[in-house]
């Protein structure tokens, strides 16, 4: 696809949103901006899940991604979805199965998003990411019922990149290749200080990973 001029929506959360970058122009969707001469429209808020939270407990967190579909620029060229680890790291909605069409479970979430981005965007490019790894990915998440599945983050990569697969969209998957593991000591201290959020460096990563998704698109 050729980028100059187009609007591109970014749907994510706190990685998309900014948070561990020095400046909003070092966001990885900023710097392809900048690069290709294109808009990026940044629909990032920190805290937010793919799922709905069945305990309700912040606002801004609770405004899971498909309730925000209808509030994305209509003519978009294109639209690329980041997110899963909030889910993973604090969500309490059930994995499901699946077959759920509802936004109550991690795949009916998943579903649910997928089928209303392709029809308020049939035919224009959606692209997804994955999680990208942290450094508590292998223990349950808070806010996990007692003796309840308790799914490590790979889990939700797993789904996410499953039902990408059902729909036919592309996975620029971040969790294999991003090169950003937070649980190796050199890379954290380049890439994620906080173990959470790439900085400045990370971004840059994540910005060459989905360049060659978006001209490819």
């Amino acid at each position: 696809m050729e980028l100059k001029g187009k609007k591109i929506c970014f749907l994510g959360d706190s990685i998309t949103e900014g948070h561990g970058v020095s400046c909003k122009d070092n966001i990885y969707c900023n710097i392809l901006a900048q690069k290709y001469a294109f808009t990026a429209l940044n629909y990032g808020i920190g805290g937010t899940r793919i799922a709905r939270q069945q305990n309700c407990d912040c606002a801004d967190c609770d405004k899971y991604y498909a309730s925000r579909v209808n509030d994305m620029d209509p003519d978009a060229d294109a639209v690329v979805v980041f997110g899963g680890t909030n889910d993973y790291g604090h969500g309490d909605a059930k994995l499901g199965c699946f077959t759920d069409r509802t936004p109550d479970t991690f795949y009916g979430a998943c579903h649910d998003l997928f089928e209303r981005l392709i029809n308020k965007y049939p035919g224009k490019p959606i692209i997804i990411m994955t999680p990208l790894h942290r450094t508590n990915e292998f223990s349950p998440g808070i806010n996990k019922e007692p003796n309840a599945e308790a799914p490590t983050l790979v889990k939700y990569v797993d789904i996410i990149l499953e039902v990408a697969r059902y729909y036919s969209m592309p996975v620029c998957d971040l969790y294999a290749e991003s090169g950003i593991q937070p649980n190796v000591r050199i890379l954290m201290e380049k890439f994620c200080p906080d173990g959470l959020h790439p900085n400045d460096a990370g971004q840059m990563l994540i910005a060459k990973k989905l360049e060659r998704y978006l001209l490819n698109a």
